[in-house]
């Protein structure tokens, strides 16, 4: 079993990592173990993670609504009721079972739960797998703003089991590997140029290598101050075009992924401008980019509303808009201010 020791708990590979839950479970006695789950994973990954689970606890399942829409306080107050009306108490344990949602949504709701219980994080998605489900981050959107309310809390363990890939559509895939080209790009170019090379590519070597990579990173700068701003590579823009597309009804909403791989062209762009990242790197992003992604094409009338909402990224300081950009592939420079007409040029790049 491959385990990655994080800042107060460990990241666990592979089936046998189940023992490591039983054994917590056994150990800590917890009073009943609640498993949060949406509609998606309750019928696909359910089945496959129940067997594994061995306790005599009370379980009781805790089913939300799928999707980023859902990811807000309301939803949260649900999930307090229920677990309230169930008899939670401080000695209970949640699991989260499911993506980027289930997990940011999870682990905030149980930080908060009579001041904080237990929780564990099962990923099922290659996205949660490699991001969300590992670097204490926890929270909710607020109406489309992403991630505005929340907090830093590390969950007991993290298991990280390949089966649940087999549950997830192709699209969801696609969108947990645009934070495997941000860890390649601004960390380790190995990473990039296997998903650029697409010679012999192996899932669980890439998920083991993003998680190393964000461990490394959060061990060093937990709270955000410093290095662990390069995590927001391709974000701050990407956030914005997220969001967006999220609260434009006439519009399909984009993935996570999709927008943030839209975000990291876009940014390579404007590092091409102000810190001379070459063109030909450049055109090696938008190149990958493009080869994975559907070419979602921002349109001029769409730049104001996309800017606007730049405004209220979390990272920004004193209403500036803070940016980390590419002095070069593995050389990245954080906290850059970038002129309002670069961005939008950045966008019309990703157009042509």
């Amino acid at each position: 079993m491959q385990t990655i020791q994080a800042v107060s708990y460990p990241v666990h590979f592979q089936e046998e990592s189940y023992n490591a839950l039983s054994n917590l479970i056994e150990k800590n006695n917890y009073s009943t173990i609640f498993i949060l789950v949406d509609e998606n994973t309750l019928e696909h990954c359910y089945p496959k993670f129940i067997p594994n689970l061995t306790t005599d606890k009370k379980i009781e399942l805790i089913e939300i609504e799928s999707g980023e829409i859902n990811k807000n306080l309301e939803t949260c107050i649900g999930v307090w009721n229920a677990i309230t009306d169930l008899g939670g108490d401080r000695k209970s344990l949640l699991i989260t079972l499911g993506g980027g949602v289930i997990t940011d949504l999870g682990g905030f709701v149980a930080s908060c739960f009579k001041r904080g219980i237990d929780f564990v994080n099962i990923p099922t998605t290659l996205l949660s797998m490699v991001d969300a489900s590992v670097g204490g981050k926890t929270g909710v959107d607020l109406g489309v703003l992403k991630n505005q309310i929340g907090l830093f809390a590390n969950p007991e363990m993290v298991i990280v089991d390949n089966v649940y890939l087999e549950t997830v559509a192709p699209r969801e895939i696609k969108s947990g590997t645009a934070e495997i080209i941000k860890y390649g790009v601004t960390y380790d170019i190995n990473l990039f140029n296997q998903i650029k090379d697409n010679k012999d590519l192996n899932i669980s070597d890439l998920i083991f290598r993003s998680v190393e990579i964000k461990n490394e990173v959060v061990l060093q700068d937990p709270k955000e101050k410093n290095l662990r701003k390069i995590l927001n590579f391709g974000h701050t823009l990407g956030h914005a075009i997220e969001s967006f597309y999220l609260e434009s009804e006439d519009k399909e909403n984009l993935t996570h992924g999709e927008a943030i791989a839209i975000g990291m062209v876009c940014e390579c762009y404007m590092s091409s401008k102000l810190l001379g990242l070459s063109e030909e790197k450049v055109n090696d992003v938008k190149e990958v980019v493009v080869s994975i992604y559907d070419k979602i094409m921002l349109l001029k009338e769409d730049f104001s509303s996309i800017l606007d909402l730049l405004k209220h990224d979390k990272k920004n300081v004193n209403g500036q808009v803070n940016f980390v950009l590419l002095n070069d592939f593995e050389d990245f420079k954080i906290d850059c201010k970038v002129p309002e007409e670069l961005i939008i040029e950045s966008m019309e790049f990703y157009n042509q």
